[in-house]
């Protein structure tokens, strides 16, 4: 991919193939921001969701590892991207077409269209959402996906460490002023449960996610604790909704996928019709 390439006919609008874009977004790294997005993406295609995700972090892509999935995408028609399909899902990454060890030394402008290309130049096929796994902040990357789709919601990753709290409330405010909806916050790593005594301790303390969620009028779609299984299921390949499908974690994520899916179906009914015109 050439990411200085501008020939690429893109325009903030609707994406071919995808009825409605998600992002995934955080303030800051290290809060389980791909990790909440590869999971809620599997717990909407439970629900019967056609799902698509993007890995959005140019400098570091991590889905093609967590989703276990390591060949470069077919290329259709000159420049046209075929995504590969990880446990139903379709998948892009720029991380599919270079190697594991190949450093994205670009500046910010290059980054972007390569964004740009990916995000127009791939081949969805009827998604009902595709989700964008952004990377952490408010820098170049967020910026051109709000110019170049039309953005539907967006969910902000956080933890209840204050910390983090300050970061998420920069990606709310951020995304107000590109007039992207967000949807609401998941809270990460809100408690850990002893495995052994079943003790709980909310090691990033607690009530922050609510806090910030009632200062922005949002919801908290949902908490999720620390626990190494889910870890462990990305390391392998294998995201904690297909390796335990019915476990307690995968119906957190559950609830995450529900509540999103009303928050979306509240947005667009909140939306003023779009005149009719009519000509004689």
């Amino acid at each position: 991919m050439n990411p200085t390439d501008t020939s690429t006919n893109a325009i903030a609008g609707a994406i071919a193939g995808a009825r409605r874009i998600v992002a995934v977004a955080s303030g800051k790294g290290g809060v389980g921001k791909s990790t909440t997005a590869v999971n809620l993406a599997l717990a909407l295609q439970g629900a019967g969701q056609k799902i698509g995700i993007l890995d959005a972090d140019i400098y570091g892509p991590s889905l093609p590892t967590m989703l276990g999935i390591s060949d470069r995408p077919q290329v259709q028609a000159g420049n046209r991207l075929v995504p590969l399909q990880a446990h139903g899902l379709q998948v892009m990454s720029i991380g599919l077409l270079t190697t594991a060890a190949t450093p994205m030394v670009w500046r910010g402008p290059m980054a972007s269209s390569a964004l740009t290309q990916i995000l127009t130049q791939t081949l969805w096929q009827g998604l009902d959402i595709l989700l964008v796994d952004l990377p952490p902040g408010t820098g170049d990357i967020p910026l051109t996906l709000a110019q170049k789709a039309a953005v539907d919601g967006a969910i902000i990753v956080t933890t209840p460490q204050e910390i983090a709290l300050l970061d998420a409330v920069k990606g709310i405010e951020m995304f107000r002023k590109v007039a992207v909806p967000v949807l609401g916050l998941v809270e990460n790593m809100a408690v850990h449960r002893c495995p052994q005594c079943g003790y709980a301790e909310p090691i990033f303390g607690q009530g922050g996610a609510a806090r910030v969620a009632e200062q922005y009028a949002v919801p908290v779609l949902g908490s999720l604790p620390i626990d190494s299984r889910i870890r462990a299921d990305l390391d392998a390949g294998t995201p904690t909704p297909i390796s335990d499908p019915s476990g307690e974690l995968t119906a957190a994520y559950g609830q995450i996928a529900t509540a999103c899916r009303q928050r979306l179906d509240e947005i667009t009914a909140a939306q003023p019709d779009t005149p009719e015109i009519v000509i004689d």
